[in-house]
């Protein structure tokens, strides 16, 4: 059953249309957000190196029961159009090269999307935590042995599956996907070691940027971002940047030994 749109008051002259969803809140102050209180963030609790500090709030994620915690969002943008599309996917492993995510590199969106533009970015939230982790860089693929070690630790199920599906291509209806998946079991039968797909595997995106975002109350948050570190601080320091942050940011490239410069953001 479809619910109705919610009535809103409009100001005089308005002519705004009924809204489905108007000003989410919670159960005590229905259109007002809640408040961020967990946590802080400063420059004292941060890690010289971004993978380092994201792999302490990945197990602190971990330990906090949070379901599925390697859960992240995948964007990416088409050139010339600039059409960007995004999807959800897990984070299977990180390293300090970047960290890699596996999917279908032949036919999907995403595959079209990084053969006209290598950049990428993922975006993980830990609501319970407060805490979201925005990541940017280059991305590329990992060699058809690194991409077999992992999929050999997947169920046998989803090794065919791997493939059985032409990702995002149109299908006619679901049967047409289970006889593909018969014709591939057909192949496979009695082998247990099948091998990755050609068009399948892992995918790195190695960061240029890393921000660490801590909730806080009055929607005033924490946020650290890391870059890469260039000679020039002014093409790594946002226009939006204060001139302290400028300033600890200096102090940071000339102190980080892990290369990244280290810079409030403005929430």
């Amino acid at each position: 059953m479809s619910s109705s749109p919610r009535s809103i008051p409009k100001a005089a002259g308005e002519t705004q249309a009924e809204k489905y969803i108007f000003a989410p809140g919670t159960s005590d102050q229905p259109t007002r957000a809640a408040q961020f209180t967990k946590s802080a963030l400063s420059r004292a609790l941060l890690n010289p190196s971004p993978i380092t500090l994201f792999n302490d709030w990945f197990k602190h994620a971990q330990s906090s029961g949070i379901a599925v915690p390697e859960t992240c969002t995948l964007s990416t943008a088409s050139l010339p159009s600039g059409r960007v599309s995004a999807r959800v996917v897990y984070l299977k492993e990180l390293s300090p090269a970047g960290f890699v995510v596996y999917s279908n590199w032949g036919t999907s969106r995403k595959a079209a999307d990084l053969a006209s533009n290598p950049h990428a970015a993922l975006t993980f939230h830990w609501a319970s935590l407060e805490r979201q982790v925005r990541v940017e860089g280059r991305f590329e693929r990992l060699t058809q042995a690194e991409s077999q070690r992992y999929f050999d630790t997947r169920e046998r199920g989803s090794r065919l599956g791997a493939w059985t599906s032409a990702q995002s291509s149109v299908l006619r209806d679901r049967e047409e996907l289970e006889q593909r998946l018969q014709d591939v079991e057909a192949r496979f039968d009695g082998i247990e070691d099948i091998p990755v797909p050609e068009f399948w595997g892992g995918g790195r995106i190695i960061p240029d940027e890393v921000e660490f975002w801590q909730g806080r109350p009055s929607r005033l948050h924490d946020r650290f971002r890391y870059t890469r570190s260039a000679s020039d601080l002014t093409t790594e320091a946002s226009a939006d940047d204060s001139r302290d942050d400028v300033e600890e940011a200096k102090l940071d490239q000339s102190t980080n030994d892990q290369g990244w410069t280290i810079v409030r953001l403005s929430p």
